[in-house]
């Protein structure tokens, strides 16, 4: 069952959503939009308790995982193969981006995370972004994605029939698309089993969720 705090932090990222595209649509010199709304902690489920997350608390966390992904990432670049197109794929919330420890637009990215894709951007690693997020905020989540400082070499979302599909499957296959387009997937990082799971990666990095609270 969804909690009403989940449900909250949802509602507000699709109010994320909706200023992103009203920003899109006005004049340049006009100011950017945002939702108002700027929480600095999540309520999550630990253990067997509850436990309030702070945002220091979650950067400490993530910055665990990605301090173990850079030295074994750093290592594959440097054995890249005569001819090899290397590829990290990424989750976009609460991945790539801060989604639900803050509602502006844009999205200030995950600091960690964006290190580690600025040292492959810089060595000639192409980033995709596989995202659960519908088609109809393409456009100012690839800006989104810009403004942080990602290199797009592509963006996937998911199209209207993509919307019943199961979300792991749909990640999957679009990793299968990726090594179509004849790129070695060398990591693959998100927050959600979703993200991770049906293989196509030759290494998956797991950041937290804390139980499924963050999106």
């Amino acid at each position: 069952m969804t909690s009403r705090r989940s449900w909250t932090r949802r509602t507000a990222a699709t109010a994320v959503a909706a200023a992103a595209l009203v920003a899109l649509a006005a004049p340049a010199d006009a100011t950017t939009p945002t939702s108002g709304l700027t929480p600095t902690r999540v309520t999550t489920a630990v253990g067997t308790g509850a436990a309030d997350v702070d945002h220091a608390t979650w950067q400490r966390d993530v910055r665990a995982v990605m301090d173990r992904a850079l030295p074994r990432i750093k290592q594959r670049i440097a054995g890249t193969r005569p001819g090899e197109k290397q590829a990290i794929v990424l989750d976009i919330d609460n991945t790539s981006l801060e989604t639900d420890f803050g509602f502006t637009y844009p999205q200030p990215a995950n600091e960690p995370v964006l290190e580690v894709a600025r040292y492959a951007q810089a060595h000639g690693v192409a980033l995709f972004f596989v995202t659960a997020r519908p088609g109809i905020i393409s456009l100012p989540t690839e800006y989104n994605l810009d403004h942080a400082g990602y290199e797009v070499s592509g963006l996937y979302v998911r199209g209207f029939l993509d919307l019943f599909k199961d979300v792991a499957a749909y990640k999957t296959a679009q990793r299968v698309q990726i090594e179509s387009k004849g790129y070695t997937i060398i990591a693959n990082i998100g927050n959600s089993a979703t993200d991770l799971s049906g293989g196509h990666a030759e290494q998956t990095y797991k950041l937290p969720d804390y139980d499924g609270q963050l999106s």
